[in-house]
């Protein structure tokens, strides 16, 4: 009997999110005689951009798209991100004043010399990260991470962007269909045709009629307009463990043109929530994450503003409601979940545009080449999206639920037990006794692994009584040894590099040179 080859994908719905696929899914599989890609976007659903932040693995999504870095910035205009700074996370700042740490993205040099078991048994004057790396102080003196002579997508410390979410996504339509031969669609699509055996075989257009595909991609946001209405696959709510469910978003200018632009996000935390605050190269993307069982929408919004302050009282934020959890299955049949329409948690850490990244280039790299192939491939891409999911919950559920906070209902919750996953509680028991290793963390796929749980722990000074294995960590002169070494090339990039406005000046002045 004779395979059926796939030859035709449609992705139903654009953003960041579709277009991010079609761009995976053209490199790979849009060659000459390949599979042909298709993606429906609706003319008439405006994208609004805010400002987003992205992690180090977006910098090789875009190197692997061909995109130049330095036009990149230029037109999505995009900043540097190096890290992510959590302000008054750890206590009540009424009662312990302002504090913040650094979850950097420069790997803690633990391989060179393992300096946590000596800062947890000393009396930790230098905070945890700048005891393992020296990006810290790169971000609070606002310098970027390379310089103007750096290549494309090098520099001297690890980084990310920051850029305009709905300048991005026509950018990478541009890059879909000019590089990678995407068909481009904008049409609405008014109804989803299935056949006798249950899979999509079509959908149908105001403008364009019938499209089959042999594969659909739902980009269709929150709605899932394929998986989940016509599909019927459920959705598995995870309020219970991550109680943010809206965000109020909001743009504003600088004060003036030379007002510095922060090279990592700011996450400040409040009472039942936290706001971040992403310096654009033109204006400021700035959010309150909140959860409305806990504080109403107006309090949240004044909270904002007082963030905020007076300068900025007619500006006017955007309301989202925020659907917090993850698809039962994210392929089921004919029809793949990416996005919004996937799951979603928070944007504590750049979750979003982190895991649809991720799961389309795996999607991909899985694609298999014909339709008995589908369900074996359907049954791997589930199992290891959950894991995924599951784990990303984890990770943002433990900047919560170690956090000393208690002064409102919010952060009390947040450390009830019965709001903490088994896998997340069971590791936070074992990590009081054990410093966290790689043997920890055995799925490649958990996004967040060792180097973050590291910066997060103790940055926000999780105790691990390690007393009893101190004979293994005696010789504190090397410990001293390694901070002065990192003092010392720290002192150097602090010298080397530039204020980070002034790179960005210079890159849509005269671009990045090319790889």
């Amino acid at each position: 009997m004779q395979k059926k080859i796939i030859k035709k994908i449609v992705i139903v719905g654009g953003g960041t999110a579709g277009w991010i696929t079609a761009n995976h899914l053209a490199k790979k599989l849009a060659k000459p005689n390949g599979i042909a890609i298709s993606l429906i976007e609706s003319p008439n659903i405006p994208t609004i951009g805010v400002g987003e932040g992205t992690v180090p693995a977006m910098r090789e999504s875009l190197r692997y798209f061909g995109i130049d870095e330095g036009e990149f910035i230029r037109r999505c205009d995009a900043t540097f991100k190096q890290s992510i700074k959590f302000v008054n996370w750890t206590h009540d700042p009424a009662q312990a004043g302002q504090h913040y740490y650094h979850h950097l993205f420069d790997y803690p040099l633990i391989n060179e010399f393992n300096s946590t078991p000596y800062w947890l048994m000393q009396e930790q004057a230098t905070k945890f990260a700048d005891s393992v790396a020296v990006q810290g102080a790169i971000c609070d003196a606002n310098l970027a991470p390379k310089r103007i002579t750096d290549k494309q997508y090098q520099g001297h410390t690890a980084y990310a962007y920051h850029l305009d979410a709905a300048k991005f996504s026509m950018m990478l339509t541009e890059n879909a269909v000019n590089k990678f031969g995407v068909t481009h669609i904008k049409d609405e699509v008014i109804d989803i045709q299935l056949s006798e055996q249950g899979e999509i075989s079509s959908v149908l257009t105001e403008q364009h009629g019938v499209i089959e595909a042999d594969v659909f991609i739902d980009c269709t946001g929150f709605n899932a307009l394929l998986i989940g209405e016509k599909l019927g696959v459920d959705f598995v709510d995870k309020s219970d463990v991550l109680f943010a469910d809206h965000a109020l978003a909001i743009q504003v200018p600088y004060l003036n043109e030379q007002h510095p632009i922060a090279s990592h996000t700011i996450a400040t935390a409040q009472t039942a929530g936290w706001i971040w605050d992403i310096g654009l190269s033109e204006r400021r993307g700035v959010g309150h994450v909140y959860s409305s069982n806990h504080i109403s929408h107006q309090q949240a919004e004044q909270q904002l503003r007082t963030y905020l302050g007076s300068e900025f009282d007619h500006c006017e934020p955007r309301l989202i409601k925020m659907k917090i959890g993850y698809r039962e299955k994210f392929w089921h049949k004919n029809c793949v979940a990416i996005g919004l329409s996937q799951g979603f948690v928070e944007p504590l850490e750049a979750t979003g545009l982190l895991v649809f990244d991720a799961t389309a280039r795996m999607l991909a790299e899985l694609f298999p080449t014909t339709i008995e192939m589908m369900p074996y491939v359907e049954k791997r891409f589930n199992s290891r999206i959950q894991q995924t999911w599951d784990r990303v919950i984890d990770f943002v559920k433990l900047h919560y639920c170690i956090s000393k906070r208690r002064d409102s209902e919010f952060w009390i919750d947040n450390c009830g037990l019965a709001s903490i996953p088994e896998s997340l509680q069971e590791n936070l028991d074992y990590w009081r006794h054990q410093i966290p290793t790689d043997y920890d963390f055995h799925n490649k796929l958990s996004i967040f692994n060792l180097d973050n749980y590291l910066y997060v722990l103790y940055g926000m000074e999780f105790e691990t009584d390690i007393l009893a294995s101190h004979f293994q960590y005696n010789d504190p002169q090397a410990y001293q040894q390694w901070l002065s070494q990192l003092r010392g090339y720290q002192s150097q990039l602090l010298k080397q590099l530039p204020d980070h406005r002034e790179l960005i000046t210079k890159i849509k002045q005269y671009g990045l040179q090319t790889l």
